[in-house]
C-alpha cells in the first residue's frame, strides 16, 4: 500500500515572532533616554528694532540724550545728542579686551545726570564675537552690587532706587 510522505499531510503554521518584548524594550529605552537627557536653558537678551519713520519726532523741551556706542576693532566710542557728537573713547586693555570697567564707570556718571533715560544704541562697526557683544551689553545694562546707588523720584514723590543703567538696547546697523 502506498503511503504519502509525512510533510504533505501536516501543514505547519508559520510562526510569527512575538513583538511584545521588543516593543517593551524600545519604550523602556526611550524612557531612559528622556530621563538622562540634559535639557539646556536658552537665555534671551531683549533688544528693540530701530524705528524707521518719515514723521518728525515729537517736540520736547528736553534735548534727547541719544546715547550711541560705536564699536570699532580697537575701541568703543560713545556719542550723545542729535546730531551725535563724540563724547569719549574707550580703548582696549593690555590683554586685548575692551575696557568695559571704564565704560561702565562713565555710564554710571551719565545715568546720574540723565535719570529718565534708558535707551542705548549699539552700532558694531566690525564683526564681533558673541561673547564680546554680551559683555558689552552687560556693562551697559546692569548696575552691580558694588556700584553706587542711584535714586530717582517716583510718581508718588518717594525716592526709588534705580536697578539698571541703560537696559533698552537697540542695534543701530542691523542692515549693513
Amino acid at each position: 500500500m502506498y503511503q504519502a510522505p509525512s510533510r504533505r499531510k501536516t501543514r505547519s503554521e508559520v510562526k510569527k515572532p512575538n513583538l511584545i518584548p521588543i516593543l517593551d524594550s524600545v519604550f523602556i529605552f526611550i524612557f531612559f533616554l528622556l530621563m538622562s537627557a540634559n535639557f539646556i536653558k536658552v537665555y534671551e537678551i531683549p533688544s528693540d528694532v530701530p524705528i524707521v519713520s518719515s514723521a518728525p519726532p515729537p517736540k520736547s523741551k528736553e534735548k534727547p540724550l541719544a546715547l550711541t556706542l560705536k564699536i570699532y576693532q580697537s575701541s568703543i566710542v560713545l556719542y550723545t545728542g542729535v546730531p551725535s557728537r563724540k563724547v569719549r573713547s574707550f580703548g582696549k586693555t593690555a590683554d586685548g579686551k575692551y575696557d568695559l570697567e571704564r565704560l561702565h564707570g562713565y555710564l554710571i556718571d551719565l545715568k546720574k545726570r540723565n535719570l529718565n533715560e534708558a535707551t542705548v544704541v549699539l552700532e558694531p562697526i566690525v564683526d564681533l564675537a558673541y561673547d564680546d557683544i554680551v559683555q558689552i551689553m552687560d556693562a551697559v545694562r546692569y548696575l552691580r552690587k558694588t556700584d553706587p546707588d542711584i535714586f530717582i523720584k517716583g510718581k508718588d514723590g518717594l525716592d526709588t532706587k534705580v536697578d539698571s543703567l541703560f537696559n533698552k538696547i537697540i542695534f543701530g546697523n542691523i542692515q549693513s
